[in-house]
């Protein structure tokens, strides 16, 4: 009898076992935030610290998980490759997004464009956009499938782009803003029509509000000894500015831009400004209240991309007052986001990460005033003067179809007709280009194709390369060198060099370490798989990363 009854205490032990081991492979959070922070550079958590509040950045580097070697590890480094890479695992070259435009069948291709959708909630002809460019699924596909789709996915943005790839193909909804009404919308691929609570947040007409603001600096202006004087060559003017220095009189810059001979909506205005960031954070809590996240039996995921700091890096560029006003002020919006958050949630019930989609060039006239290397190039007249050769060598035709600063598409149709070699063509063109000014180098996809690159610069090139979308040459500036666009003055990004790859990466919140660095290089892919470990589901379908083991340790 003594034996039956230890039998049965030792049966129901292991029951208990079972049921705690259960609990623990199913363990996740009430909800998952997920922040991409447009055109970033890691340098910008350091460089304006001292004047930052203690709940934004400061919260999640003193009680998060910091990654400080954190780069992207393929080109280009813009925004739709930027943020599909976050959420799937893995790089271009196999979840087909590999610019924020390219050419395919002839005609350009935007990256998030789909014809057999509309848009909601907008103007005639815009928000034809939806997902299915992308290949590969996301760490917020995932969730909603380990949930049996009980998850709710939403994804937010001023940028379409930067609202529709993170929320992954089974997302609840997307929304971004239509510079044209100055609303948030959507499209057909999620809803006949708005949900009535985002109607009841574009009633509020916030960007009306904040188009009627004067931007002034946040602090005295004499404290942001961190940047370049307010007044420099670097920067570019906004409409009806003589120079670009503060304050920045929204209405009457709003209404230059109606009058211009290129006449602009005043709600295109507002991504040019820091109030971008200030309604995205708006639409977010909105989002969190009234769509319950993190509520309910499941895990949900609320991925909001802030597209301001892109816009206003590529305006004034990566050394200005304005950029440092910008990080200050959306210092503030994460706050305020952060305390909603733990309102609402709890502050031991979430997950947050953070990173960038890229990060951004310091200007070239900036970097030659200070002796550093860097210039201007001009594309437009390398590619002329490219296809002059390319008629002396193979008779007057359009051989080039499409070309930017970073890559030459051929007339593939016409080089098939006339029964020239590919590979040969490509070559031809890839030895020109190397040879114009600016170039660093020049790569064939044909060498992108049959190589197996390992390391260094044509490794980079080739994780961005998927055969069907890039280009017959991929184009690598020198580094510290620009297209002779940005002569007026701002920056841009694209490249495999530190200034575009070097970005944060942050964990805060359910069961990550507190306080805790690594130096361990990170790739930009690895935020994926981390998520994936931590929440107990399948990995994305073409995730190549691996997951931050010190996170675990």
């Amino acid at each position: 009898m003594k034996v039956l009854k230890l039998f049965f205490i030792w049966i129901l032990l292991l029951q208990l076992i079972d049921n705690q081991v259960l609990i623990a492979q199913t363990e996740r959070p009430k909800l998952v935030v997920g922040i991409v922070i447009d055109q970033m550079r890691v340098d910008y958590l350091y460089r304006f610290n001292d004047k930052y509040g203690e709940g934004g950045f400061k919260r999640l580097l003193k009680q998060g998980f910091h990654c400080k070697n954190a780069q992207y590890n393929y080109v280009p480094t813009e925004t739709a490759p930027g943020h599909a890479s976050v959420y799937t695992g893995t790089t271009p070259a196999y979840h087909g997004i590999v610019a924020n435009e390219w050419f395919e069948n002839g005609k350009k291709m935007y990256c998030v464009s789909d014809s057999t959708e509309k848009g909601v909630g907008s103007k005639i002809g815009t928000g034809n956009i939806s997902p299915r460019n992308l290949l590969a699924t996301t760490i917020t596909d995932q969730l909603r499938i380990a949930t049996n789709f009980k998850s709710k996915v939403y994804g937010i943005s001023i940028k379409d782009r930067g609202a529709v790839l993170p929320a992954g193909h089974a997302a609840n909804g997307a929304f971004w803003y239509d510079g044209g009404t100055g609303k948030f919308i959507s499209s057909t691929y999620y809803y006949q029509e708005l949900p009535t609570w985002v109607q009841k947040f574009n009633e509020r007409k916030l960007a009306e509000k904040y188009l009627k603001e004067t931007w002034n600096t946040l602090l005295p202006i004499e404290k942001y000894t961190e940047s370049t004087a307010d007044d420099t060559p670097y920067e570019q003017l906004l409409a009806g500015k003589t120079k670009p220095v503060f304050p920045y009189n929204l209405k009457e810059i709003g209404e230059q831009m109606s009058k211009a001979q290129i006449k602009r909506s005043a709600f295109e205005l507002l991504p040019i400004t820091p109030y971008g960031n200030t309604i995205v954070k708006e639409l977010a809590i909105a989002t969190l209240i009234d769509e319950k996240l993190g509520k309910g039996q499941f895990t949900d995921f609320l991925a909001v991309s802030f597209s301001s700091t892109d816009i206003i890096g590529h305006t004034f560029g990566t050394n200005s007052i304005e950029i440092q006003d910008t990080y200050l002020r959306l210092d503030k919006d994460l706050e305020e986001f952060f305390e909603m958050l733990d309102r609402e949630v709890g502050e031991d019930n979430y997950l947050v990460f953070l990173t960038a989609d890229h990060a951004g060039a310091n200007n070239p006239k900036f970097l030659t005033d200070n002796k550093l290397p860097g210039g201007y190039m001009s594309i437009r007249n390398c590619v002329q003067s490219l296809e002059t050769y390319l008629n002396s060598v193979y008779g007057q035709d359009a051989w080039v179809s499409y070309s930017s600063d970073k890559e030459i598409y051929l007339n593939r149709r016409l080089i098939a007709q006339k029964k020239l070699d590919l590979a040969e063509f490509q070559t031809t063109v890839a030895k020109y280009m190397r040879d114009c000014e600016g170039i660093f180098d020049a790569f064939t996809g044909e060498n992108l194709e049959t190589q197996e690159y390992t390391s260094g610069i044509r490794q980079f090139v080739q994780a961005g390369y998927y055969y069907r979308r890039s280009p017959d040459v991929t184009l690598v500036h020198k580094p510290g060198w620009l297209d002779n666009y940005w002569n007026k003055g701002g920056t841009t990004h694209g490249t495999p060099f530190g200034y575009d790859t070097h970005v944060p990466i942050l964990f805060y919140g359910w069961k990550i370490p507190k306080g805790k660095t690594t130096i361990r290089h990170v790739a930009i892919t690895d935020i994926a798989p981390t998520l994936t470990v931590l929440l107990n589901v399948q990995m994305p379908s073409f995730n190549t990363g691996a997951p931050i083991r010190e996170i675990f340790e």
